[in-house]
């Protein structure tokens, strides 16, 4: 009798310690189930090495889904004003001139993009009065008139002169000799002949000053009046060359290092004018 009941107290030991592996061996493989995020599931591994947005992919659809759209959403938006600066610099910069029609497909394949932020980049640029857009296959820069060009030499005079004085306080010595470096390439164009480069530095030395006001209102409104003009200024440049320019530029150093705003502000005018009024002669002068 008790060898009997030492046998059934032994196989009752066995059979309890049996079960208890079985309920270590479950409890573990639910920790490594629970750590491991579903590992059956075939996105789990790549989850597990690829960060928070994978790993949501498995445990959060819906979430994931929200964080990847918000993704393609700031980077569609940001390819659209990559485009549209893009296009934008070009034309304060004259290298698309009046009298060429802008072609949609042309311009997103010389700059590897589709055509749909381009689209997107004209129409603002046509609700800048930049650009017309006759047709889908028709896009022009808008055309000059003597009323357009006098409001728009107006508008520049009332503000560039103020936006370089308001500027002055803030132009530092790293600034100032920036300012050289820009002139002294400014006058190399110019004895180069190189149309192009003398009104990319033209702009630079102009917004370097501009952009120190830490006005960023004032300044863009600026840049919409250069938008304007800058095709025009190129045909001219382009038609007299470089080397009959006058060179106001020296003026409005000297002013920057007396630190006179007097003189900031007459000189900024003088270049303005010169400009412009090269423009208006060679536009309306047969008129």
């Amino acid at each position: 009798m008790a060898r009997r009941f030492h046998i059934s107290l032994l196989s009752q030991f066995k059979r309890d310690r049996r079960a208890a592996g079985r309920r270590r061996t479950i409890h573990s493989a639910s920790n490594r189930t629970q750590n491991r995020r579903y590992p059956s599931h075939p996105f789990a591994n790549k989850a597990c090495q690829g960060g928070p947005w994978l790993m949501d992919a498995v445990t959060n659809p819906l979430k994931s889904h929200d964080t990847k759209a918000e993704s393609e959403t700031a980077t569609d938006s940001l390819l659209r004003s990559s485009v549209y600066e893009e296009l934008r610099s070009r034309m304060i910069t004259g290298k698309i001139v009046p009298g060429v029609s802008l072609s949609t497909r042309s311009l997103a394949l010389e700059m590897g993009v589709s055509q749909m932020p381009v689209r997107d980049a004209l129409s603002r640029l046509a609700a800048e009065g930049a650009v017309q857009i006759r047709s889908k296959r028709r896009i022009e820069v808008s055309p000059m008139t003597s009323e357009r060009l006098d409001d728009i030499l107006d508008s520049r005079l009332l503000l560039e002169p103020e936006a370089a004085v308001y500027a002055l306080p803030n132009i530092t010595p790293a600034i100032f000799k920036t300012l050289k470096e820009i002139d002294a390439s400014l006058d190399q164009a110019m004895e180069d002949g190189d149309v192009v480069r003398y009104m990319e530095y033209n702009f630079r030395f102009h917004f370097t000053i501009y952009r120190a006001n830490n006005r960023p209102v004032l300044n863009r409104l600026i840049e919409s009046l250069w938008l304007q003009f800058g095709p025009f200024m190129r045909v001219v440049n382009g038609r007299y060359g470089t080397a009959n320019l006058v060179d106001q530029h020296r003026m409005a150093m000297d002013a920057i290092q007396s630190a006179d705003a007097d003189a900031l502000r007459d000189a900024i005018a003088a270049d303005l004018r010169d400009g412009m009024g090269l423009l208006i002669r060679d536009t309306f002068s047969k008129a």
